[in-house]
């Protein structure tokens, strides 16, 4: 277990915030069903890309330790990472026997190399780094391989050796490839971009999804760090309290899991308080389709 002094001194972080931001734990969370199942995510996750690849360094493992405990006790359970992401996986496997609640995981991994051998030791290799006696979902990373892979998922999926199966791409590429898979693969997931400024998915995937009843994870929600530094010198505007934004982080996330397609965004972080920030976005009001319109609106004129 971390040391405790250590662990409460990453904890303390939290203590930071206003009030108002943490009373809020209590509250109930949005969350989307499974459309394969009706089994309910939280519909705020937790990707892992640059902010948990920090290789070995202790520190660097213990702070992202406090940032997943943050996850978990504000309701959090998917966690997505993929072999692509250098240590990530191997940190998230670290971090999960040294935090409470992690009984709640939905762990949510990517296969990312040519060939039916190499995917499944990769696949095997994943688990074991985790730390975990199955994923519940497993992903196609960027649709490399995808016959094969799915054709070896499929296969998993009806031993029971995985729960879910899916496919991603992100930065809006290869939405016609993506298409043709929703329309003709028993998919269970699919994932890709979707925010305020990178609305494309609007067009044919989010309605494809729901009309196909796919489960859609919604990747790079900040556009990294991008939506932040476009509204950098902006306060939000006072409406915005009408679905009880006190954050940008709030406006950009619950612009996105509002919409009926959507069933998880995934932000990173490693930083505690904004990961407290991300979480909170699944707590009152959401926004309806007039105020989404005015959401995208309004920033699209800054």
């Amino acid at each position: 277990m971390l040391d405790r002094r250590r662990f409460l001194h990453g904890l303390a972080a939290t203590a930071l915030l206003p009030l108002a931001s943490r009373a809020d734990a209590v509250d109930p969370i949005l969350t989307r069903a499974i459309a394969a199942s009706g089994e309910r995510l939280p519909a705020i996750g937790m990707g892992s890309y640059i902010s948990f690849d920090v290789g070995s360094f202790r520190d660097a493992r213990e702070r992202r330790a406090v940032v997943l405990q943050t996850f978990f006790e504000r309701g959090g359970t998917l966690i997505d990472s993929s072999p692509m992401y250098g240590s990530a996986e191997d940190v998230i496997g670290w971090c999960l026997p040294r935090v409470r609640g992690r009984a709640a995981l939905f762990s949510a991994t990517k296969v990312w190399t040519p060939g039916r051998a190499m995917g499944i030791a990769q696949m095997e290799k994943s688990r074991e780094l985790w730390g975990v006696e199955r994923f519940d979902l497993m992903q196609v990373h960027n649709l490399l391989d995808w016959e094969t892979h799915l054709d070896t998922l499929r296969g998993w999926k009806s031993e029971g050796r995985v729960r879910y199966v899916g496919v991603t791409t992100s930065h809006g590429r290869r939405h016609d490839e993506l298409e043709r898979i929703m329309r003709t693969q028993p998919i269970d997931f699919v994932q890709f971009t979707y925010n305020i400024a990178d609305r494309e998915a609007e067009r044919r995937l989010l309605p494809l999804a729901a009309e196909r009843g796919i489960a859609v994870i919604v990747n790079r929600p900040f556009r990294r760090a991008g939506l932040f530094h476009a509204v950098r010198g902006h306060a939000l505007p006072d409406w915005a309290a009408e679905i009880d934004c006190r954050n940008w982080a709030h406006f950009f996330l619950k612009f996105i899991v509002a919409h009926p397609a959507v069933t998880c965004a995934i932000p990173a972080t490693s930083n505690p308080e904004h990961m407290l920030q991300n979480m909170d976005a699944m707590r009152g009001p959401q926004p309806d389709a007039a105020l989404r319109r005015r959401m995208a609106d309004h920033f699209a004129a800054l």
